[in-house]
């Protein structure tokens, strides 16, 4: 009688410490959940390595972290740094795109886009598609020539990889939902848009009425917010401009869009880190909100 005393007392701890253990995992998954709610979207909040344009790629991956981000959409041409030599380039090495993945790894940030960028002819088309599939990024932001796509589509289906039509502003090609609306019709649901937010509203667009264009063409986005309307709009914290954030987050939502966000500042360049941090906790507290 003892001995199976002891024997169910010691089965009724085994069984209180798994619920304690579970307790211990749902507690820590919600809170995860509360502080990086747009995960619960489907969105891949990080940001433009371009916003750290004066330093290496690495210390722009630093910078990100610190932001509480573990994201980054990596640009051409950057040093990359970190002890790696060379830049950021479809041409790299295959010892190089390991290395690169693994300093990655071991600073919980992923790549998962990569422009803006685009190909001269199809074979360096090809090699940015392969450079991409090889890193793992699962979107190319481009401004390709409109004769492309049609070959982008072929290659975009073929490497299961985005290709987000990115508008700069006015008299830029793509700066009017219209044009790459008609540029992509007939195409893969690979090619689609690379929602701009501040240049819409450089170029005197409403950036919500431009995202219901796109509806269903969404594919990445740079988020902005600006000071003012027109070409003189500089970077502010998001939610604290003239961009309507709260509207573009709400549309989004709406559209069930899923993808990546990438933070765009180009504003107090030597030391924005902190101007982003602050735009991340503006944006999680805005999508946490109906």
């Amino acid at each position: 009688m003892n001995f199976l005393k002891i024997k169910s007392g010691l089965l009724m701890s085994l069984v209180m410490l798994l619920a304690i253990a579970g307790c211990k995992t749902r507690a820590t998954s919600t809170a995860k959940s509360n502080v990086n709610p747009e995960q619960k979207l489907g969105w891949e909040l990080g940001s433009q390595a371009y916003t750290f344009r004066l330093f290496t790629f690495f210390e722009a991956v630093k910078k990100i972290d610190s932001c509480n981000l573990r994201y980054v959409e990596a640009f051409p041409g950057q040093l990359i740094g970190g002890g790696i030599e060379g830049k950021m380039d479809p041409n790299m090495s295959e010892a190089t795109r390991k290395a690169i993945l693994s300093k990655l790894k071991a600073a919980n940030v992923k790549v998962i886009a990569f422009g803006v960028t685009k190909g001269n002819n199809e074979a360096e088309w090809v090699k940015l598609f392969e450079f991409c599939k090889s890193m793992g990024i699962h979107t190319i932001t481009s401004e390709p020539d409109e004769k492309s796509i049609p070959l982008l589509s072929k290659l975009a289906d073929k490497y299961e990889i985005n290709v987000a039509i990115h508008n700069h502003p006015n008299p830029s090609h793509y700066w009017n939902p219209d044009i790459i609306l008609n540029a992509i019709k007939g195409q893969s649901k690979r090619i689609g848009a690379c929602a701009d937010i501040g240049h819409w509203v450089r170029s005197g667009l409403d950036p919500v009425a431009c995202l219901k264009k796109l509806e269903g063409h969404v594919l990445h986005s740079h988020m902005k917010d600006l000071h003012e309307t027109g070409k003189k709009g500089h970077d502010v914290h998001w939610g604290e401009g003239v961009c309507n954030i709260p509207g573009v987050i709400a549309e989004l939502k709406r559209q069930n869009f899923k993808g990546g966000i990438s933070a765009e500042y180009e504003y107090n360049w030597k030391s924005n880190s902190a101007d982003v941090a602050a735009s991340v906790i503006n944006f999680r507290n805005m999508v946490t909100k109906k």
